[in-house]
């Protein structure tokens, strides 16, 4: 929209103010008969869905704009200027791992003087800041539309906090220009990694035949429109409720927020605990806030507020890189996958029970915000804590919502609000919050004092520890514990689909009947981790997974035309021919979204080698390698393509050239290794497959190989 069309749109919006704030509450009372729209208002509703700014909600919406201007959302993308840069310019120097940059101005211009993609030291212009505390990064643009985040940031915190310098991202590696961390690779590139969630309606407009970026967005930073949809059609129903006709209840947006509507929490002063009067019966708030306060991958950018968040999202389990086996976070996961493990989402509380959607902040300071459903006079006294009223100790997050660092400084709550287990920090090595500030105690002591204190202690929501630890161990006996952990309705749904993932990766009749009953779960997480495990049988045992090519949500349909993909055509019916058709299409169409990504085109290239498509499968292959050499899968993928086709020499070929460029990838050592013994090359294949063990002794695949190897070729 251009800056014209943007006033343009602010003063209809003031001309609508007081009649679409009647509107709001309800007092316009239609005389139009019923079922059938005023003929202002039905021409409103036929005007085309375009984003329009968050000026334009401005004036009707005076303090949730002013709450908004006062939010992270509002400064999460800026141009670089004066205003907007918090870093010191000024020709500050800072050195790290053996490279020095200087960050300075020149001609009214934000410079930094640092290693460059060649390695070299380059002068580049920092064009964007990015977040603003308690860090901020900046963005910088080099050919092809490939923005790129530096991975020297400014701490925003005051002086006496450590704050106010420069520190690096990664501070204990050294991160040379040809590591993928580095801040000119792929995994700090921000059209990929960070755009969609630091600005409004982002379109990445990656074009792989010439490797480049048209990224756009119609809002520099998160907007009203990023949450509440296209406001054009909103804006038009504020004209005809100015022209004196009746409004729709939606108001013209993509989605209404009513969750909360005529629902309220109420305290059972038996329990201390709160109530909702009427249960949530839908996830609609959850999943716009999961568009950005989620880990996920994203294989569309067609969302708007309102439409089904696994329909351009794949959002990541309780996986062991992730969270502890508790489901503790590990890595940075942005808050829903935790939520929705906890006995908060089970009991119905949505994101803006506690916080203000619209500034951003809690809706009542300290424990205060938990008063709202948690009896003040139970629970926030030291019967319950046993700390000093007032001190960190007390506070009701430092013991259910632990925090973990990310990003050097900035620390984060955990969401999964969680009664402290150090006897599980004793058993499964897991932390705990009492640790946590009690740095000096170990987790003995401390399970020690909540027997004491509580001599009968809950088990607190999350059941499934012992079975994920387990499963995590490698231990094959997890299977059955696993299997009741995806069959209890008791547990959430992200944890009885993480249950079916570990299962995918433990072959037995437990899991696939565990995975059989799964399939009609409510949970499209469930259904499509359910699928997953069919993988471990032949082609021929998966067709109870047909069903699922029309299943409502997209990753449930893309994962059932994965799970299918070597199925022969003729052992499915016309109509499922034609819904593996339609499924197999958006499953390659979410991979060619992601284009850029060589994991994703290794994706495709096993997708067309199962489908018998050997041209397509190398071509996608090759030009996964021609993104990124390093990426060892996709080395490993074409050499077994090659070995599928009889062609052993070119997937030797294919193995050493991946060598070449990764010595150390144990993964090729391994294929190359069993290349050897196809061609009776006992020396040469003993000694690559030792080579895989050294390199990857973790790895129990690698060993058993060699163990059988040493037997049967010396």
């Amino acid at each position: 929209m251009s800056r014209r069309q943007g006033i343009v749109a602010a003063i209809a919006v003031v001309v609508a103010l007081a009649l679409l704030a009647a509107w709001r509450f309800g007092v316009f009372d239609s005389s139009t008969a019923p079922g059938a729209a005023p003929p202002v208002v039905a021409a409103a509703a036929e005007v085309p869905l375009s984003y329009v700014g968050s000026a334009a909600c401005r004036d009707c919406h005076s303090q949730e704009y002013q709450r908004w201007q006062g939010s992270q959302h509002a400064v999460a993308m800026q141009v670089a200027d004066e205003r907007t840069v918090l870093g010191n310019f000024s020709g500050v120097k800072f050195r790290h791992r053996g490279v020095t940059s200087e960050f300075f101005r020149r001609d009214g211009k934000f410079m930094v003087r640092t290693d460059g993609p060649d390695g070299q030291l380059a002068d580049f212009e920092v064009r964007h800041t990015f977040g603003v505390y308690p860090l901020q990064q900046y963005l910088i643009e080099l050919p092809g539309g490939h923005v790129q985040a530096l991975s020297i940031a400014w701490d925003a915190r005051p002086k006496d906090q450590g704050g106010q310098r420069w520190f690096h991202l990664y501070p204990g590696e050294n991160l040379t220009h040809a590591d993928e961390l580095h801040w000119t690779q792929r995994q700090q590139n921000w059209n990929f990694m960070c755009s969609d969630c630091h600005s409004t309606d982002v379109r990445k407009n990656y074009d792989a035949a010439t490797g480049t970026f048209a990224t756009r967005f119609a809002e520099i930073s998160v907007g009203c429109e990023a949450c509440h949809g296209p406001g054009s059609r909103h804006i038009a129903v504020a004209q005809a409720a100015a022209a004196g006709d009746s409004a729709s209840a939606a108001g013209g947006l993509t989605v209404s927020f009513h969750e909360r509507r005529n629902a309220t929490w109420v305290i059972d002063p038996t329990t201390g605990n709160a109530a909702r009067t009427t249960p949530r019966t839908t996830s609609i708030e959850l999943d716009a806030c999961a568009q950005c306060h989620a880990r996920r991958g994203q294989f569309s950018d067609d969302y708007e507020p309102g439409r089904p968040f696994t329909d351009f999202y794949l959002p990541a389990l309780l996986e062991p890189s992730l969270y502890y086996p508790d489901g503790q976070q590990r890595d940075e996961v942005f808050n829903w996958g935790s939520f929705l493990s906890s006995r908060m989402h089970e009991k119905g509380v949505t994101c803006s029970d506690c916080h203000d959607p619209h500034g951003g902040k809690v809706l009542a300071p300290g424990n205060a915000v938990c008063g709202q459903c948690h009896l003040a006079s139970k629970y926030d006294t030291p019967s319950h804590h046993f700390h000093e009223p007032g001190t960190p100790g007390a506070a009701c997050a430092a013991c259910h919502m632990k925090t973990e660092t990310y990003m050097v400084v900035d620390p984060r709550h955990d969401h999964s609000f969680r009664i402290p287990r150090p006897d599980r920090s004793v058993s499964l090595g897991t932390p705990n919050a009492c640790n946590q500030c009690h740095a000096d105690r170990d987790a003995q002591w401390a399970a020690a004092e909540i027997r004491r204190r509580y001599p009968d202690p809950k088990p607190g929501f999350q059941g499934f520890a012992e079975a994920f630890a387990a499963a995590d161990r490698g231990d094959a006996s997890a299977t059955i514990a696993l299997a009741q952990v995806a069959a209890n309705q008791d547990e959430s749904a992200i944890a009885r689909a993480s249950a079916l993932a570990r299962l995918g990766r433990l072959p037995s009749e437990t899991s696939l009947l565990a995975a059989e009953a799964a399939l009609d779960d409510p949970s499209p997480l469930v259904r499509r981790a359910a699928i997953d495990v069919y993988e471990l049988v032949p082609p021929g045992q998966r067709l109870a997974v047909v069903p699922l090519l029309s299943d409502p949500s997209r990753i449930v349909r893309m994962q059932a035309a994965h799970t299918l993909a070597p199925v022969p055509e003729q052992a499915l019916d016309a109509a499922a021919r034609a819904a593996f058709a339609a499924a197999a299409s958006e499953y390659v169409a979410a991979e060619r979204f992601n284009a850029d990504r060589p994991e994703h085109r290794t994706n495709l290239g096993g997708f067309y080698a199962e489908r018998g498509d050997a041209m397509s499968s190398e071509a996608e292959y090759r030009a996964a390698l021609a993104l990124d050499a390093r990426y060892v899968p996709a080395w490993a993928n074409l050499a077994d393509l090659m070995r599928m086709l009889g062609r052993e020499a070119a997937a030797e070929s294919v193995l050493r050239e991946g060598l070449e460029k990764n010595p150390q990838a144990a993964a090729l050592h391994h294929a190359l290794g069993l290349t050897y013994v196809r061609q009776g090359r006992k020396a040469e294949a003993l000694a690559e497959l030792r080579r895989a063990t050294t390199l990857d002794p973790s790895d129990e695949r690698f060993k058993y190989v060699y163990d059988v190897a040493r037997k049967e070729l010396q």
